[in-house]
């Protein structure tokens, strides 16, 4: 397998897991409330939904920074779920069969449930000819009826399921500009539209989903092309990054490391290159999830409660049946794994502050098997201070002390350390005033924007990010918060020196 294609193969399987997240939610059956309303994640419904509710667009824009050859191409593969309704049938009736919830066949029931089909449609294009102009790229999907009659272990007919799909139609729209300056990036824009017209009228959300592109995303692949992250784009890149306009989608780029020609652009918040985690034993589909804990709660279920998630849905009777022979060894290899630590003195083993190539960047843990994240990656500023010694220990580490021990770091000091904002030295005993804002601020932040306080330390967490603790100075409980050590912890870039520029 070529470099290209394992890169592909592996953006596909975090591509899966985004495909079916939230698909069914624990615990697993059609009655359960949680799974009352389904598909929460990057359903495209059609444009007459709007009339319903306006909440959930027909389309979705993907914008990303590309440097490549012109004579290079775009491949686009859009990827989205189709809704299949599944009606049960008991037998009897003047007609032969009559709707109902579900069926006994057996021992095993069957219920009524909306399944989905996985849905692919591939555009490569020239780049010269997204160059100059649109290109539009429609597609339809066949809707259909199929029917599976149920039968006992004594050939009698009790029931049938019904399986219907409606007409789809869309729209894989293209283009591309050249920016200006010296490096000859474009901007690649890609919009997948869904076109399907109303056959009936659309009262609720069940009915627009009928019609919906669920879980679109798409994968990107330009061979022998650059993306650049918009996560962390290059500071000449920057402004242009900023620019991207991205409606219901993330891209961020796919495939190992050392790939920059895969994007993946999905309806969850990614960090790059992300993949599965080697831990994962498999889907679990419900959004946010913690494969640990929630292994051990579906083991937990009673054997009713499996019996009717299986009646349920074909994917959960897999995941129960798998997870009910799940080895003890693997149970215990999701109980926990540390990526970014080795033995003493190799990278990536030192204390917070220190650490070496193997700690990699924060936010690039691997992802659980059908849990594609759902955060944006660390969101620390280093570089914003300078800890202690320049980041350089000032000695031989006691290897007796545990590395997130603060005494087994002796490059910072927290009651020493100082920072530059504005051009003012701010360490322990400085004054500030508070602004909280420019980053994420909840209603207590904002009653303390423009009072002043002191600076009690200045710390550095493990991904080199700089907090400074703080104490209002109007607070009349501050002698007695700054025994017990508890301070309100802000960012440099939240605060403002009282002190002028010396």
């Amino acid at each position: 397998m070529t470099a290209a294609a394992e890169g592909l193969a592996g953006a596909r399987q975090v591509a899966d897991a985004i495909l079916y997240e939230g698909y069914l939610l624990y615990p697993y059956r059609a009655s359960a409330r949680k799974n009352q309303s389904r598909f929460q994640f990057g359903v495209l419904m059609p444009p007459a939904y709007r009339d319903v509710d306006d909440c959930e667009p027909s389309a979705s824009q993907t914008e990303c920074l590309l440097e490549c050859p012109e004579d290079a191409t775009v491949t686009v593969i859009a990827r989205f779920l189709h809704l299949q309704r599944r009606q049960v049938e008991a037998a009897g009736g003047e007609e032969g069969f009559r709707a109902v919830v579900s069926v006994r066949v057996d021992d095993a029931e069957v219920t009524t449930w909306d399944e989905a089909a996985e849905r692919e449609h591939r555009v490569t294009v020239p780049i010269a000819a997204l160059l100059s102009g649109v290109v539009d790229a429609p597609f339809d999907v066949p809707g259909g009826e199929t029917t599976e009659v149920l039968t006992d272990g004594r050939g009698r007919t009790v029931g049938r399921l019904v399986r219907r799909q409606a007409l789809l139609t869309g729209m894989v729209r293209l283009r591309a500009e050249r920016l200006p300056g010296p490096y000859g990036t474009l901007r690649l824009r890609v919009t997948i539209e869904n076109h399907t017209g109303q056959d009936g009228p659309l009262r609720r959300r069940e009915d627009g989903l009928r019609l919906a592109l669920i879980a679109t995303h798409a994968l990107i692949h330009v061979p022998g092309g650059k993306f650049l992250s918009l996560t962390d784009p290059p500071e000449w890149a920057a402004p242009y990054a900023a620019a991207c306009v991205n409606t219901a989608t993330w891209p961020v780029l796919a495939g190992p490391e050392e790939c920059r020609e895969l994007v993946l652009s999905s309806p969850v918040i990614l960090y790059d290159h992300p993949r599965i985690a080697a831990e994962s034993a498999g889907e679990l589909f419900d959004s946010t999830e913690i494969d640990e804990i929630l292994t051990l709660r579906t083991l937990a279920l009673t054997d009713d409660e499996k019996r009717e998630a299986r009646a349920t849905d074909a994917r959960a009777a897999a995941l129960l049946d798998r997870l009910d022979g799940l080895p003890p060894e693997m149970l215990e290899r999701m109980h926990g794994a540390i990526r970014y630590l080795g033995a003493p003195g190799e990278p990536g083993a030192g204390p917070p502050g220190t650490a070496g190539p193997g700690a990699g960047p924060p936010g690039t843990g691997p992802l659980g098997t059908g849990q594609p994240g759902t955060g944006q990656p660390g969101t620390g500023q280093p570089g914003t201070g300078q800890p202690g010694t320049g980041g350089v220990a000032a000695g031989p580490q006691d290897r007796s002390v545990p590395w997130w021990d603060p005494g087994s770091d002796t490059s910072v000091s927290p009651e020493t350390d100082h920072i530059l904002i504005q051009g003012v030295r701010v360490a322990r005993g400085s004054r500030v005033r508070m602004r909280p804002g420019s980053r994420r601020a909840d209603a207590q932040d904002l009653f303390l924007t423009g009072r002043s306080a002191q600076v009690e330390a200045v710390l550095h967490d493990v991904d080199g990010g700089v907090h400074l603790a703080l104490t209002p100075e109007d607070d009349p409980a501050a002698d007695l918060q700054r025994n017990h050590g508890r301070f309100l912890y802000f960012a440099p870039d939240e605060v403002e020196p009282m002190e002028a520029p010396t």
